[in-house]
């Protein structure tokens, strides 16, 4: 299943990788794309929204569903 956030706040791609690697960690083996310019992060994962979104979250992004 896809779900779609938009984290105003990611800026770079260390911001990318912050959210890849907090996502993966609450999420095993989903899979995450982001687009820097849209500040979208697609996740592809069985697991439920409010999981990844707490995920980004805890990291300190400012995080809503697209």
């Amino acid at each position: 299943m896809k779900t779609e956030f938009i984290v105003s706040d990611m800026t770079c791609n260390h911001c990318v990788q912050t959210i890849t690697q907090a996502v993966q960690a609450a999420a095993p083996g989903a899979v995450v794309s982001a687009d820097l310019n849209a500040h979208r992060v697609v996740v592809e994962s069985a697991a439920d929204a409010g999981v990844l979104r707490a995920a980004i979250a805890d990291e300190g992004y400012d995080v809503r569903p697209a």
